[in-house]
């Protein structure tokens, strides 16, 4: 379990800087649309309390001011994504703080909302950090993940597959210069789209309302999970 916190924090801080130009590029852009409309389908409002698990360079919480959210926090265990996160984000409350997401170091109902994109796959132990999100929650909050999945088309699940293991890669260790990151990517998503049910887990860990929704072809979902 240590070595995969271990292997996830050292893969980040080495692709940090191309980070952002990968995602965009990678997805021909689809990546922004996907962080909106999972923002617009948990109803954020200018009275959330959100925090942002795993927020990399902060573009899920910079959305999420666009949907006039003030009180914003970015938490995420890789230091040069946070660096560049206050590098982009001068309005964030306080400073970007280092932990990593199954420790909270928050009060009981502190937080209205809380948002994970492409974050979870990465978590050493999913029920530890959904049961940390259930007590930070107040009643009524909710927590937003944003994932990948495999397609359940047949045809499209094949040129996924194909674009996963063998084009994105290339590409992604080509610019980023990183041999492991992308090439983890793909072998993350079947596995944790095979042996992890985001549902199931959320129901487990206390909350009362679970919503999912799928988005381009089934390639990314959205749980919503509510207290």
């Amino acid at each position: 379990m240590q070595d995969k916190k271990t292997q996830v924090k050292q893969m980040f801080d080495a692709i940090a800087y191309r980070y952002d130009f990968l995602n965009h590029f990678l997805s021909a852009g689809v990546d922004v649309y996907w962080r909106k409309k999972a923002l617009g389908l948990t109803k954020l409002n200018k009275d959330a309390v959100l925090l942002d698990v795993a927020c990399g360079t902060g573009d899920f919480a910079i959305e999420a001011k666009k949907f006039g959210v003030q009180n914003i926090f970015g938490a995420d265990f890789s230091f040069n994504m946070l660096h560049l996160f206050n590098k982009k984000s001068d309005w964030i409350i306080g400073n970007n703080f280092q932990m990593v997401a199954e420790k909270l170091p928050l009060k009981a109902e502190t937080l209205t909302n809380i948002t994970v994109a492409f974050g979870v796959r990465n978590f050493y132990n999913i029920p530890e950090a959904f049961s940390s999100f259930h007590f930070a929650l107040k009643e009524k909050g909710k927590v937003t993940v944003l994932e990948f999945s495999m397609p359940t088309n047949s045809l499209i699940k094949i040129f996924y597959r194909m674009y996963f293991k063998f084009i994105l890669p290339i590409i992604g260790r080509i610019i980023s210069k990183d041999k492991q990151a992308y090439t983890y990517l793909p072998d993350s998503v079947e596995e944790f789209d095979r042996s992890i049910d985001l549902i199931k887990l959320f129901y487990d860990a206390g909350f009362k309302i679970v919503e999912k929704h799928n988005l381009t072809f089934g390639l990314v979902q959205v749980v919503i999970a509510e207290k």
